[in-house]
This record gives C-alpha cells, structure tokens and sequence, in this order.
C-alpha cells in the first residue's frame, strides 16, 4: 500500500534529510586518498548522534555499518573496513540515510578521489544527470513507469546500462515503503504518481553489463563484469508544484 504523507509530515521527512546532506557534505569533504572507509563511516555516525538522529542503516536487516560505501566495480551496500584505503582514482559511493523524529531520510552520491579520467567523469556525470531526469518526470499524473523510462533512455542513449536487481523506494515511517521504483520501465506503467507521495530516486548505472552478483559477505553489490558504477540517490516529495527534493 502507498502511503501519501499530509504537508506536516513530508515537513518531518525534510528534517531528516536536511540532517542526511548535512552529513553527505562532511563525507563529501573528506574524501581523499588515504583515509580509510571505516574512518569515513565513524565520521557519520559520529555526527549523526551528535544531532540526535539515528543512523538507519546500522543493523538494518543485520547490516553491520552506518554507511554504504562502495568502492570501483561495488555498485552498492559495501561495508566499510580499516583496510579499505581510498587511491587516487577510486570511485567512491556514498550511501546514507537516517531516522529522525520518526521520518527517514535517504540519499547517495559518486565522487571521485583526486582527479578523474574522462572515462569515469562520463560516467559519474551520466548517472547523476540520470537522477535528474528521473525527477523531472516525477508529476502528478505520469507513473511510477516514466521516471524508470526516464533513467533508463537517457543511460543507455549514453552507452551505459542500467541495473535492475534494485530500484528505488517509497519512504516515510520506514526506510523501505511501497511503491518500489525502478530505474527502467515502460511509460504510463506502474502505480500512478500522486500529491503527498515521498519516493527515493536512486539510478545505479554501469559501465558494461547491467547484470550484478554479490559477494561472499553476503552484502557488497558488484558488476558482473567487474566494470565500474555509479549511483546517486535524493529523496523527492511530490507536490503541486512538481516533484521537490527533499535532500537538496
């Protein structure tokens, strides 16, 4: 069932990604070589306590992290480790959401350590301009089929593939809520898109193939053909206006 959220609680949502981009930022920042993805986790979940929120990953379905952070070919859900050194070059995905007052947040950025090739600046730019796409076509009236279309054309007219092993979520009281949302589909498919619903956007777009596996920690998400990927996520709301992004 799809729940659409009343004008003071998609207010409530916005506080909890307020403090996600708050936090995003301070991960953003400190992205460099040599530091580890642990030290990057422990940054975020220092903070996040320090503004009495909860980190929503940490335990979530048995996830032993606060953070998502993964790394090159890992598509999503890598954990962070001491021996996890980021190298000028490694593409680095962030993943982050937490609980506050009841409501989740829920976004995710690329970036790259020091200065990136043109082959990986395509791909980082492709994927977030993806997102952007997928936003746009987020408007009362269309389905939950035009923001995955959206996706999907723009990747693949730009060469790239788009993972279908996860999609994007409803969010709310839970981290997880229906309706699932895709990153590929047909137009005017799927539930139809309605005033008070509040969905995570959150293309994964690969280089080569978009078929994945996981590894034997039973969570890092890699390609298949151990090519690299890319993924942004903003949590949107959608209004009378449009679609507004809550984790702007």
């Amino acid at each position: 069932m799809i729940i659409l959220k009343s004008p003071d609680e998609i207010n409530r949502i916005k506080e909890s990604c307020k403090i996600v981009r708050e936090i995003l930022n301070l991960l953003y920042d400190n992205i460099k070589e040599g530091i580890s993805t642990k030290k990057l986790n422990d940054l975020a979940e220092k903070q996040t306590y320090k503004l009495n929120a909860i980190p929503a990953f940490k335990g979530y379905a048995g996830f032993p992290a606060s953070v998502c952070i993964s790394l090159n070919e890992e598509v999503v859900h890598g954990i962070p480790s001491n021996k996890k050194l980021l190298k000028n070059g490694d593409l680095v995905k962030i993943d982050f959401g937490v609980l506050y007052k009841g409501f989740y947040g829920d976004a995710a950025f690329t970036k790259i350590v020091g200065k990136g090739n043109k082959r990986k600046l395509n791909l980082v730019d492709t994927t977030k301009n993806a997102l952007y796409k997928g936003i746009n076509a987020a408007i009362i009236g269309n389905s939950i089929g035009d923001i995955g279309f959206a996706v999907q054309n723009y990747a693949e007219s730009k060469g790239y593939s788009v993972v279908r092993s996860f999609v994007g979520h409803g969010i709310g009281r839970n981290l997880h809520e229906e309706p699932q949302v895709p990153n590929f589909g047909q137009p005017k498919t799927g539930p139809k898109i309605k005033k008070g619903m509040v969905i995570a956007i959150e293309p994964m777009i690969n280089e080569g193939t978009y078929e994945v596996e996981v590894l034997k920690d039973k969570w890092t998400v890699v390609t298949r053909d151990r090519k690299l990927s890319a993924h942004f996520e903003h949590t949107i709301a959608i209004t009378d206006n449009g679609p507004e992004i809550l984790t702007k």
